[in-house]
């Protein structure tokens, strides 16, 4: 594999452009949860407002996964009629129309607007590790990094800013709005992308088939077990410690370290795996660090909840990060990431989307956690060998893929 050279650097010599383009894709990530998430602490506002139930509220923050899972797979085709950068200048737009429906005071516009927001977050959630690749060939470990660090960011600002705006403004439209308006200062980075030659839509445009991939398979259930596990976490750590006998204080503290603990590691194992011929000892170790943490809750939740948490950070954040370097790494072109990316965030969220809901009905079942976490260990040691076959060195091609 052979490494980029300066004729591939679409901003060598430029160095003005290189600093928009960082700033419209960081930007761009900053914007692929906020929307998301804000309404999480505003349930019971919301709630009121539309004068709906719990399970109709539900479907607020299942619906999006379920549009990343079946928007996924159109996003290479799109890519072939329509640049990239136009894409992703569309999807900022629909991100900000979809925010705004869900400002209406009625629930089925609030649904549209869950829908196209979901959507066009999965388009951006395909497009970015290709337009990576293609703008930053040199840097994509580097690039991934900062990117997954700031989609990260983008998530926990939405959450830590929507009680303080509701609480000053005093509806829980405002803390809503600001997320409405940010796509719209992205795009103001992303119009002179437009015109970055080398990364628009190809002159001769093939479709990139990738599902007789061993390699493609194996990143593709890479980061669907990961999507399951954090998703599952993120649901129901705070009944596990809840129900272990700790306080809501004390539980959502250690919640709250998932979040935080990732974020590090957001940043270096993309870096370290761009350094590495094969990424078998980033995956181990997340793998430690993930098993460990889901043991400590089925042995003992309450001895060392805030030690099981900051393990569990560290192998979600570990394992988003590799996932999305594996897109750019295996990849040898920007159709291939486009591609690649596609198929695994398409399974790999419908694959998430089941988490929660499998988690629940296994705990109501049994009126404890011990087979739900026995199951996420078992479901980490699949994980693992998923891992180790995704990071061999080889391209998700398929007549090179032996």
């Amino acid at each position: 594999m052979s490494a980029p050279s300066v004729s591939d650097d679409p901003f060598y010599g430029r160095p003005f452009v290189a600093a928009l383009a960082v700033i419209a894709l960081l930007l761009a990530a900053a914007n692929l949860r906020g929307g998301l998430v804000v309404v999480g602490p505003l349930v019971e506002q919301i709630r009121e407002g539309l004068n709906i139930s719990a399970s109709a509220f539900s479907l607020l923050t299942t619906l999006p996964l379920i549009c990343f899972g079946i928007i996924s797979l159109c996003v290479p085709a799109l890519s072939r009629r329509w640049a990239p950068q136009t894409l992703a200048i569309g999807g900022l737009l629909i991100i900000s129309l979809g925010v705004l429906l869900r400002l209406v005071n009625n629930y089925p516009v609030v649904l549209l607007g869950t829908l196209l927001l979901g959507a066009a977050i999965a388009l951006l959630n395909v497009l970015i590790p290709g337009l990576v690749k293609a703008f930053f060939p040199r840097k994509v470990g580097l690039m991934t990094g900062l990117y997954s660090v700031t989609l990260s960011a983008g998530a926990g600002l939405g959450v830590y800013l929507a009680v303080p705006l509701l609480e000053r403004f005093g509806h829980w439209h405002y803390p809503v709005a600001l997320w409405a308006l940010l796509p719209v200062l992205c795009i103001l980075f992303w119009l002179p992308m437009v015109k970055v030659k080398g990364v628009g839509k190809p002159a001769n445009p093939l479709k990139v088939s990738l599902w007789r991939s061993k390699t493609a398979w194996a990143i593709t259930f890479y980061m669907g077990l990961q999507s399951f596990y954090f998703y599952s976490m993120a649901t129901w750590l705070p009944k596990i410690l809840l129900e272990s006998g700790l306080t809501a204080h004390d539980a959502g503290t250690a919640t709250a370290l998932i979040n935080l603990v990732s974020i590090p590691f957001n940043f270096l194992v993309p870096i370290m795996a761009a350094r590495m011929a094969n990424q078998r000892t980033l995956v181990l170790g997340i793998f430690l660090a993930s098993f460990t943490g889901i043991a400590g809750l089925w042995w003992q939740p309450a001895t060392a909840p805030l030690l099981w948490a900051s393990l569990i950070g560290i192998g979600c954040g570990g394992a988003l990060s590799l996932a999305l370097s594996f897109f750019v790494l295996r990849a040898t072109n920007t159709a291939q990431a486009t591609a690649l990316s596609a198929m695994a965030q398409s399974i790999g969220y419908l694959l998430a989307a089941t988490g929660p809901a499998a988690l629940g009905l296994m705990r109501d079942w049994e009126g404890g956690w011990q087979t739900a976490l026995v199951l996420m260990m078992v479901l980490q040691c699949v994980q693992l060998v998923c891992g180790l076959l995704a990071s061999r060195p080889v391209n998700v091609v398929p007549d090179q893929d032996k």
